[in-house]
């Protein structure tokens, strides 16, 4: 492991990168992150029942902290799947365009794998964010393994730690996305050399 002055020096790097790449989205990004966070922050605010309804019921009311984390994870969420939105760009035809598109094609194929991680840790995230603000004698999973009770006794004060981990999950895959979009890292082609 890392000595934390370096670990600290990538974070840095991270969060500039990142911020960067926050200052070049085009307004097509933006609408996307802001449609994106409305819809999220609607879906779980109404079945954590903290946008009041009549659809659902929460048996313990929310606590301070829930509306809080309901929001930063919904616009965090929203703000992450902007970024699997491509800027609007014209495509133009210059000299060595094939080359570029290959090299394109290759470099995508390589991030793949950070795709996948980064998605999943969003994904992880809101859903850890959705037990978190729930109701925890509501959750169906919590109900039937932990009984009411139960519930009451050993998940309620879980919840926090959820609350936590959805944030920094989801908080990570956005700074992972948005610096990738700055500086993703690009292999050397493989020239290959015939005698």
């Amino acid at each position: 492991m890392a000595p934390l002055s370096i670990q600290l020096a990538r974070w840095r790097t991270s969060s500039a990168l990142a911020v960067q790449a926050l200052r070049s989205w085009t307004p097509r990004q933006i609408v996307i992150a802001t449609i994106a966070s409305g819809v999220i922050g609607v879906l779980v605010g109404v079945a954590t029942v903290l946008i009041p309804n009549s659809f659902f019921a929460r048996d313990i009311p929310p606590v301070w902290w829930n509306y809080p984390v309901w929001i930063l994870t919904s616009v965090l969420s929203g703000m992450l799947m902007a970024t699997y939105v491509r800027p609007s760009r014209p495509e133009r035809t210059i000299p060595g365009a094939q080359d570029r598109a290959t090299a394109s094609e290759a470099e995508d194929r390589s991030s793949a794998s950070e795709d996948r991680r980064t998605s999943r840790f969003g994904m992880i995230g809101m859903v850890l964010a959705w037990f978190a603000v729930g109701c925890p004698v509501c959750n169906k999973i919590a109900l039937i393994a932990l009984g009411y009770s139960g519930a009451i006794t050993y998940f309620t004060p879980l919840q926090p730690i959820l609350a936590l981990g959805a944030l920094l999950l989801t908080g990570l895959a956005l700074i992972w996305r948005l610096k990738g979009q700055v500086a993703c890292t690009v292999r050397p082609r493989k020239e290959l050399v015939t005698a």
